[in-house]
């Protein structure tokens, strides 16, 4: 009875949901970007210097355990209420799939491949770009898709700090014990979860070299 007063509530609100589900995508999908583009280069580096990755990684798993609550609660005064802190909340969550899952495809490669490179005359640096990096594509791929539904996830959390999304509908719901009204923000969002992990499960397969794909 209640998801059926909820799925009428989103079809009676479908011009608000709909907007709110745009929100909630750009607000995931930058944080994902961020993520990307930290998580992804930061998995280079730490499985060319090996030493590094432990304290790395363990920082990263740490920061995950914080409640995102409370670290959305330490960088609102850092950076102030609504898109920011909960960019910057949703990026850190969706680290450290990204990472490990870098570091874990540019550590798997085969050594016999490695000496052949070596035996080729291919410095460090080209064997990590040139070998490596193009045969840990489906790990980093599975660590982006990861962190994608992550994001998407978290980003209902986003409303407490004023950046919108479908939160805004649950914690209003929340707020007036209203279930069909949490129920329209739950709904759409984890048909965007669902919906996010399929597109990405398409693109992994399509940036994976051929030879590669199972």
């Amino acid at each position: 009875m209640e998801i059926a007063l909820g799925l009428r509530m989103i079809l009676d609100r479908r011009e608000e949901v709909f907007s709110l589900a745009v929100e909630h995508l750009r607000i995931s999908s930058l944080a994902l970007l961020i993520a990307s583009a930290v998580g992804i280069p930061l998995g280079i580096l730490i499985s060319r210097y090996r030493s590094a990755a432990t304290p790395v990684i363990g920082l990263a798993n740490l920061v995950q355990a914080i409640p995102s609550l409370a670290l959305l609660g330490f960088l609102i005064p850092l950076l102030g209420i609504g898109e920011r802190p909960s960019v910057a909340m949703i990026a850190i969550y969706t680290l450290l799939p990204i990472v490990k899952n870098t570091f874990s495809g540019m550590v798997n490669v085969d050594d016999f491949l490695v000496e052949v490179g070596r035996g080729m005359g291919m410095t460090e640096g080209q064997i990590t770009l040139r070998l490596r990096l193009p045969l840990a594509v489906p790990f980093i791929m599975a660590g982006v898709r990861i962190g994608a539904v992550t994001a998407v996830g978290f980003t209902t959390v986003a409303a407490l700090a004023g950046a919108g999304g479908l939160g805004q509908l649950i914690y209003r719901g929340l707020f007036m014990v209203n279930v069909p009204m949490i129920l329209a923000g739950a709904i759409p969002t984890m048909a965007l979860v669902l919906a996010v992990d399929y597109l990405m499960a398409l693109l992994e397969k399509i940036l994976t070299p051929r030879g590669l794909r199972g």
